[in-house]
């Protein structure tokens, strides 16, 4: 009788390990899983706490700190979840001490808090709880009067360009604690592969994106939402905006809760999207591509396609040039050394002389951002290029410097910045800060999937070459300051080679003279319009062949 039920108890013992199996193998499989990755965290610290010089560098703790989240991320509620999550929160201190950013401490609370609420049984809730009470200590602290602690800070901070790879943008980004955004408006751009959404707030504010599939059953289409947290709507605000092209139908904006705000966008078919923020003021903006096969679909159908589209399709080259003439309206760019003379009205002279010159000795349709003293945020600039399928994106600008005898011509392309003079020129022309240009190189890699580096790189060389040897040919004491490459606002999410010139120095005494001159201005263009000419040739010969001999290109 005992050894029945035995027997018994062993077989029940075994069917609820059998029924139980897949569910205990995968928790195990998560968990072995969780602990690689904490340990893969682990030696990504281990490395960042042996070099002081990594240390200097905010990319670098935001990329172990991601391989610490994402052990969280991965099993949730698994026995590494809270560790992973603890060395986030220890990462951002770590951080906070030499950045003196207070979102930066905010982050760490954060990341404490959620391990006390979700994880209340670990021992890493004490430790969680330690770190909380000891926070509002380190808020309070006054600044430090020790000289060498200060100067730590100062040259962390000055050094905030990305010394390695950045990790892609984080799908939230934080505002300065009791601020309310006020969420002023939707613009977008489109054509049949392509729109760009912009939401314009007036302060910074947190915002977080998702992506919903189409629901049947509540008769949905598929839509994207991005949630800006701390925020109202302006009174004055288009809530709905049509956009019916071939990819989206409407853009909607609601206040979502009291202190939210929803903007959502149906989508009728797409390929991807991208979205990423840009400040001063503060904007979020959407950039959605359609897929070559449905824009090839509706080509066939006799849908109207854009000459540049065509012109890549049958491999003709060059046939679309979108010249920017940088600044304007309100903004009047870099002032002149002489009274009078601005940023603004300079380039725009410039840029309807090379504008002439390309219809004339290209063969090229030209497309003008602006083409007499109109405003244009940056973001509409490159929206312009896209939806008109420009082969080209020619910015023109004027350079300045605080140091008066700066002087000589370069030309940059979208890259992140190399040298600090880079980060000062985009800043500059960004109208924005060097900390927002840090901040900017930090999602740059993840933008610039869609850009065309390589062509940029080798367009702005031909361009640099060409504009610099023809002005040696004229006047003295003209400096090649040679190919450089920034995070320009408006590059981001250009989908053709694009350049910005800096024609000469507004802030030096000669060459401001030389800028309001037309004769130079005229030249400079010729030089311009040779680079572009090489580019064209080197890329695609059988398209030179529409070039007018008296370009002056030698074949």
């Amino acid at each position: 009788m005992v050894n029945k039920k035995h027997f018994i108890s062993c077989l029940l013992v075994l069917c609820a390990v059998l029924i139980l199996w897949p569910d205990l193998t995968h928790t195990a499989t998560a968990a072995a899983t969780a602990k690689d990755k904490y340990f893969k965290a682990e030696a990504c610290y281990k490395n960042l706490r042996k070099s002081a010089k990594k240390q200097k560098y905010r990319n670098n703790w935001l990329f172990c700190i991601k391989k610490f989240k994402s052990v969280y991320r991965h099993d949730p509620s698994g026995p590494w979840a809270a560790a992973g999550l603890y060395k986030a929160g220890e990462l951002y201190l770590g951080l906070y001490r030499r950045s003196s950013k207070k979102s930066d401490q905010q982050e760490a609370a954060d990341i404490f808090k959620r391990i006390v609420k979700q994880y209340p049984k670990s021992r890493y809730c004490l430790k969680a709880e330690k770190m909380l009470v000891k926070l509002p200590k380190t808020e309070s602290k006054p600044k430090t009067k020790n000289k060498k602690v200060a100067h730590k800070k100062a040259k962390f901070s000055k050094n905030k360009k990305i010394a390695i790879a950045p990790s892609p943008p984080p799908v939230e980004k934080k505002t300065p604690p009791g601020k309310t955004a006020v969420i002023k408006g939707l613009r977008f751009w489109s054509n049949p592969s392509y729109t760009r959404i912009v939401v314009d707030a007036d302060s910074e504010t947190t915002y977080t994106h998702r992506l919903l599939k189409r629901d049947a059953l509540i008769k949905k289409p598929k839509r994207l939402y991005v949630d800006l947290k701390n925020s109202v709507l302006d009174k004055n605000i288009q809530k709905d905006v049509s956009v019916n092209d071939n990819l989206l139908m409407d853009i909607r904006a609601g206040q979502n809760t009291l202190d939210s705000v929803r903007v959502v966008v149906d989508i009728k078919s797409f390929k991807t999207y991208k979205i990423f923020s840009l400040k001063n003021p503060f904007r979020i903006v959407i950039d959605v591509w359609g897929s070559a096969a449905e824009i090839q679909k509706r080509a066939e159908k006799g849908s109207k396609m854009i000459n540049g589209a065509i012109a890549k399709q049958l491999a003709l080259g060059v046939s679309r040039i979108v010249i920017d003439a940088g600044h304007g309206g309100r903004d009047y760019g870099a002032p002149g050394s002489l009274k009078g003379v601005h940023e603004k009205n300079i380039v725009l002279q410039i840029a309807k002389r090379l504008a002439k010159k390309i219809r004339k000795r290209l063969n090229c349709e030209v497309i003008m951002t602006r083409d007499r003293d109109k405003f244009l945020a940056l973001e509409e600039r490159t929206a312009i290029a896209n939806t008109k399928n420009a082969d080209l994106f020619i910015s023109i600008h004027t350079n300045a410097a605080r140091d008066k005898r700066a002087f000589g011509i370069e030309t940059y392309f979208l890259n992140l910045a190399t040298d600090n003079e880079s980060i000062l020129v985009a800043a500059r022309e960004n109208a924005t800060s060097t900390k927002n240009i840090s901040d900017l190189q930090t999602i740059l890699n993840d933008l610039m999937q869609h850009a065309k580096i390589n062509e940029s790189s080798r367009l702005a060389d031909h361009v640099q070459k060409s504009l610099c040897n023809n002005m040696k040919k004229h006047y003295k004491s003209i400096k090649n300051k040679g190919v450089k490459q920034a995070p320009f606002y408006v590059f981001l999410g250009a989908q053709m080679p694009a350049i910005l010139i800096e024609t000469s120095f507004i802030s030096n005494g000669r060459e401001c003279k030389r800028l309001a001159n037309t004769t130079y201005q005229d030249r400079l263009c010729e030089g311009i319009v040779d680079g572009i000419a090489k580019y064209i040739k080197e890329s695609t010969p059988a398209a030179f062949l529409r070039i007018r001999p008296e370009s002056g290109v030698k074949g």
